[in-house]
Parts: C-alpha cells; sequence; structure tokens
C-alpha cells in the first residue's frame, strides 16, 4: 500500500479526518503516551435543584455531559487554588 502524503497543516490534517480519511498512516504513534488518572472512586453530591437547572442550562449549551462539565469544573478550580496556595503548605 502507498505511504500517503503527511498534512502540511493542522487544518489540512482536521480536514482529512473530518471527510473520514484514514488518517492512522498520518500519526506518530512512538511518542504516544497512556495517561492513567488512577482508580476512578464515585462521590454522591447533594445540591439545590436551581443550581443543577442552571448547570444544565450551560451544559445543553455547549452540549456536553453534566458531569463531564462539573469534572472539568472542579479541575479547573484545584489548579487554580493550587496556584494561590504559599510554599511550604
Amino acid at each position: 500500500m502507498k505511504k500517503k502524503k503527511p498534512a502540511r497543516t493542522s487544518s489540512e490534517f482536521d480536514q482529512r479526518f473530518d471527510n473520514g480519511e484514514d488518517i492512522h498512516d498520518l500519526l506518530d504513534m512512538s511518542k504516544a503516551t497512556i495517561i492513567n488518572h488512577g482508580k476512578k472512586v464515585r462521590i454522591t453530591l447533594d445540591m439545590a435543584e436551581s443550581l443543577v437547572k442552571e448547570i444544565d442550562e450551560i451544559r445543553a449549551r455547549i452540549g456536553v455531559d453534566r458531569g463531564a462539565l462539573i469534572k472539568v469544573w472542579l479541575y479547573e478550580k484545584i489548579l487554580s487554588e493550587k496556584a494561590l496556595k504559599p510554599a511550604g503548605f
């Protein structure tokens, strides 16, 4: 099988992917890594119905799952808190 020409730009790569082209030959998997975030733990969180409705309005607008949106927000908050924490704590 003939090797495909590499995409010259990221937009060309995206276009080829969006068109359904097999892009596996265009990827360099030698530097790929698997990220293991550890064991998942289930939590239960009670909150006001009005807050859930507001979250659902946002997630519907941007097209993501409620749980995924909350996880991203929690992660962003953790990163910002770590950035504000003084050294030695």
